[in-house]
């Protein structure tokens, strides 16, 4: 069965997409520790991004810095986080999450809670 993300990949689930090219698909996490957490797959279903194949992963990496340097113009952060987790979902994924501390990437703490619209008006300020 496929995964969440290939879900989303292929338009079965929506998504807020930010940026996508033949490889990689970024979208905005649905429940964000910050505005702008965005996550970046690979379209390649696979579950432990270590088991990538090193081309992808080193284009998994490019990509994300870009979608990154967007993050960074678009949404007041002193910084881009870069985590890798990947338990919750069986697909190699990356978060960004924009921070201003160290504490903003504490995944236990309450997530946000953004309106339809929010999440709109994001995905259109990283997708431009």
């Amino acid at each position: 069965m496929a995964s969440i993300f290939s879900r989303i990949i292929a338009g079965e689930i929506p998504s807020y997409k930010v940026a996508e090219d033949e490889n990689y698909y970024a979208f905005l996490d649905i429940n964000p520790l910050t505005k702008g957490h965005t996550l970046v797959v690979p379209k390649q279903e696979i579950d432990y991004i270590f088991d990538l194949e090193d081309r992808t992963l080193a284009g998994m990496m490019i990509f994300a810095k870009k979608v990154a340097a967007k993050i960074q113009r678009e949404i007041a952060c002193k910084r881009v986080a870069l985590v890798v987790l990947g338990l919750e979902i069986p697909h190699a994924h990356i978060h960004l999450i924009p921070i201003q501390d160290e504490n903003d990437v504490d995944f236990h703490r309450e997530k946000l809670h953004l309106t339809p619209e929010e999440f709109q008006e994001i995905a259109a300020k990283l997708s431009e």
